[in-house]
């Protein structure tokens, strides 16, 4: 049987798969990043939250595919040596980028240009194999424009900086938050960007009769194809998306894509739906 993964920063989606690809069993973890994370933590999700997931299933696993985020060439090998062993049945593993997922995902055999919107972001130019350019997305601190972690950090700026006085009130009423918490969160605890990420849902329950919020998450959009699709210089392409921040941003999305002269193809919730 076949493990095939989809990691991002916040979650990993997990699918067994037997005899002509047919899905045997489907579950979920915390995310790992193995460029993040310590080689112990990571041992400790797969040990700890998959493998009793999986039951005895999990002797079966012959082969494993893992699309992860922070999978960088260093990492790759570190990633195969730690899920070979935890699965020592395991004769084949191959370890890639959660972008190369995403496009295959997204495109299958077809050219075109494939994106990751969720805690994170990145983009890529597929050739219908492989990967032929990648704007590097710099993380949520220096770059990740448009991913809910950015969105969320913008979210934040704005709602305290912005004059929304009132809306500052339904906010820390709502979530529970103060300025203070926030500040505690993403400045000394551990994973901010999930923090900011998490801040999405918030936002997306009063996005309708905000208006500022509609034009905050377009124009994030909007910057996420000024500084990473337009430097593929190939608008005759379509731009398919794969996150949660695409999915359910989805109108936002279309919008900044039609504003900045892109047509959008697949959106997907996640690579292996």
């Amino acid at each position: 049987m076949k493990l095939i993964a989809d990691s991002g920063s916040t979650k990993t989606d997990w699918c067994v798969c037997g005899a002509d690809d047919k899905v045997e069993a489907r579950c979920s973890t915390q995310g790992i990043n193995p460029f993040h994370m310590s080689e112990d933590t990571v041992l400790g999700v797969l040990r700890n939250e998959l493998l009793p997931q999986l039951g005895s299933v999990r002797s079966s696993i012959d082969e494993i595919e893992f699309y992860g985020a922070g999978c960088t060439v260093v990492k790759i090998p570190v990633m195969q040596r730690l899920l070979s062993e935890v699965f020592p049945s395991a004769k084949n593993v191959i370890v890639g980028s959660d972008m190369l997922g995403a496009a295959k995902a997204l495109l299958r055999n077809k050219e075109g240009i494939a994106c990751i919107l969720g805690t994170g972001a990145n983009s890529c130019l597929y050739d219908g194999e492989k990967i032929i350019a990648n704007v590097s997305p710099m993380g949520y601190i220096l770059g990740d424009e448009g991913s809910g972690a950015v969105i969320g950090k913008t979210f934040v700026n704005e709602l305290y900086k912005g004059g929304h006085t009132d809306f500052v009130k339904v906010f820390e009423s709502e979530s529970g938050l103060t300025q203070a918490d926030i500040i505690q969160k993403v400045y000394r605890e551990p994973l901010p960007n999930r923090f900011l990420a998490s801040l999405s849902t918030f936002i997306g329950s009063h996005i309708a009769e905000e208006e500022w919020l509609e034009d905050m998450v377009v124009d994030c959009f909007r910057d996420f194809f000024k500084k990473n699709v337009r430097h593929y210089n190939r608008k005759d392409l379509s731009v398919s998306f794969v996150g949660s921040v695409a999915y359910y941003y989805k109108a936002q999305l279309m919008k900044a894509a039609e504003l900045e002269g892109y047509k959008v193809g697949k959106i997907l919730r996640q690579p292996l739906a």
